[in-house]
């Protein structure tokens, strides 16, 4: 194309088209999986270590002996003396964030999900040494906590560290930091597909191959590993019958209920948390003061003091009274609402299981179906899906923890009902409403990318004004960039060959020191930045973000350069009206009968 000529876009090369693929480039697929592999072993070997943490802590402050033996805290011989415990651990813990890191504050999944989203998965080596270490004093001296929080941060932090060792990008160190987070939940629970949906519902913010498929295999690792180091089998065996329409039926009201109880700790917990935020005093005392009620909780109630897993074990199997279960079942709730609050080191997973399952023990015997155990496993999946917006996690995560697969349908249904009801009552989850008290909005309804689903020889301009680069600029500058410019920007050719683009800024500041300069002369120091007709729209929209550009020649290939069109910002919006019409645009295609006609309302 030559000065002023205009040239029809050429028919679709076919052989661009076949080269389209499903997903990115995955060249660096096997070393990212051998890295999360290796992430996956050490996530294990640190899950292991922090739970004999947290039996050596717990004999340490019940029973003052030395041993990392599995003990209860509720077996201890104190007295009103135990009240005491907690403080003295929520004291530590205050010194260590103030005079270590106050990372390892809260119950780490937010702190994950705001290193991936806001610090480019970067974490510190103080995180992963001293948040296993604050956890295993805040569970040992009697917090109402569970280990999979604290592993999760660890096992991020450990991902992380691994991936700032090597040369590689943020998404790929997400990737490690994520691998290591859910491969320590799977050393703690066994439950390697539940971790996995945690990392797709929670911290991988996509869904590629990238990410799911090291995120997979680390997850495999921990749980091939976990027999050799921890127990195997799982956590909380069970077995219950089909269940008939009317325990289906009933599981409706019993998400509802779960979603209720999501609702009032979530609400609680953040209460609780102004409440110490209004206080005269550092936070570095707050978990002393929430130690203070977690004293006095245990004390009236020892079985809420700890991990509690061998309670969630009665809860599951109906061992407790109901007046029993509900004493608990409000004294965890209030312990770990003002620990939480507090600012103290500890998980969420363990406490809402005990909590979820008290609240189906208290509801069991009015609910249908004849099997007392099953309405403590639904409730607890049901307020796990609901407190933390991950209905499929909790669903996974409940059915590896018991292997009791007759429990599929009611635990999808009312895990699903609770989610709905947390959705439609509070606008964060307990897990994203931290992250916003700290600046940081997160959107969590994801979708394919408009423009990831166009490619640029649907959008771009199919004809072209083009500059000959044997123009002199100030030629240039009077028959384009005059009284009758027709665009802001022109492809200039040498011959057929694209050699760059000019806009009048950059035309007008080169014409003043010569005019007489050809624009080929001026513009054969550097190799065009252009965009291909079987590129992803995506792709050209980063690349106009990284060089400031506000559009691109087209060339037919990289060798040639032949122009074939030119795409530009205003070209990239166009994907955005189909998205519009198929959010916004409210149709009916077919009359319901003695009805109205079917009619397209108006945007």
């Amino acid at each position: 194309m030559t000065d002023q000529q205009q040239a029809p876009f050429p028919a679709p090369d076919a052989r661009a088209h076949d080269e389209r693929r499903d997903f990115a480039d995955a060249g660096r697929l096997p070393g990212i999986s051998a890295l999360a592999a290796a992430v996956g072993a050490v996530s294990t070997l640190a899950a292991w270590v922090l739970l004999h943490l947290i039996r050596l802590f717990t004999n340490l402050f019940f029973f003052q002996t030395w041993s990392d033996r599995a003990v209860s805290p509720a077996s201890h011989q104190l007295g009103a003396a135990v009240i005491v415990l907690p403080v003295l651990g929520g004291l530590i813990i205050g010194l260590m964030a103030r005079f270590g890191s106050d990372k390892i504050r809260g119950h780490g999944i937010p702190e994950a999900i705001e290193a991936i989203l806001f610090n480019k998965s970067r974490m510190s080596l103080k995180v992963a040494v001293l948040k296993p270490i604050s956890s295993g004093i805040a569970i040992g001296s009697g917090g109402p906590f569970g280990a999979e929080g604290p592993i999760i941060m660890t096992g991020g932090a450990l991902g992380s560290l691994a991936g700032q060792c090597f040369h590689i990008t943020g998404a790929e160190r997400k990737t490690l930091l994520v691998a290591g987070a859910v491969a320590g939940m799977t050393a703690v629970f066994g439950t390697p597909i539940a971790a996995v949906m945690l990392a797709l519902e929670l911290l991988l913010f996509e869904l590629r191959p990238r990410s799911l498929l090291p995120v997979a295999i680390a997850c495999c690792m921990a749980a091939a590993l976990r027999p050799w180091l921890l127990d195997g089998g799982a956590l909380f065996p069970l077995t219950t019958r089909a269940p008939d329409p009317w325990t289906l039926a009933a599981c409706l009201p019993a998400g509802v209920a779960a979603g209720t109880l999501s609702w009032t700790v979530s609400t609680s917990l953040y209460k609780v948390e102004d409440l110490f935020g209004r206080l005269p005093l550092h936070w570095m005392w707050w978990p002393a003061l929430g130690g203070l009620v977690v004293g006095i909780g245990g004390w009236l109630q020892p079985r809420a003091f700890g991990v509690g897993y061998d309670v969630i074990g009665d809860l599951l199997l109906n061992h407790l009274a109901i007046a029993a279960v509900m004493a608990l079942l409000a004294s965890k709730a209030v312990m770990w609402v003002f620990a939480l609050g507090s600012g103290t080191s500890g998980g969420v997973l363990a406490p809402l299981l005990m909590m979820g399952a008290g609240l189906g023990a208290v509801l069991a015997p009015w609910l249908p179906g004849g099997q007392p155990e099953l309405w403590p496993l639904v409730l607890m999946a049901a307020t796990l899906g609901g407190m933390m917006r991950a209905p499929i996690m909790s669903v996974m995560f409940a059915l590896e923890l018991t292997h009791d697969l007759n429990a599929l349908l009611p635990l999808l249904i009312a895990s699903s009902v609770a989610c709905g009801f947390t959705v439609m009552t509070m606008p964060r989850s307990i897990l994203t409403e931290k992250i916003s008290r700290r600046g940081h909005h997160i959107y969590r309804e994801y979708g394919i990318d408009p423009l990831e689903r166009h490619m640029v020889s649907e959008l771009m301009s199919r004809t072209v004004v083009s500059i000959d680069g044997a123009s002199t600029l100030q030629d240039a500058l009077e028959r384009h960039f005059g009284a009758t410019q027709s665009h802001r920007v022109y492809p200039v050719l040498d011959g057929t060959a694209v050699i760059g683009m000019v806009d009048r800024d950059t035309l007008a500041a080169v014409a003043d020191r010569n005019a007489s300069t050809r624009l080929a002369d001026v513009l054969s120091g550097s190799a065009p930045v252009t965009a291909l007709p079987g590129e992803n729209c995506r792709t050209i929209a980063t690349r106009l973000a990284q060089h400031d550009l506000e559009c691109l020649a087209v060339v037919s290939d990289l060798q040639s350069r032949r122009l074939v069109g030119v795409i530009s910002r205003s070209d990239l919006i166009k994907p955005s009206l189909a998205h519009v019409e198929e959010e916004h645009h409210r149709q009916r295609f077919v009359a319901a009968p003695f009805g109205r006609p079917a009619r397209r309302s108006p945007p």
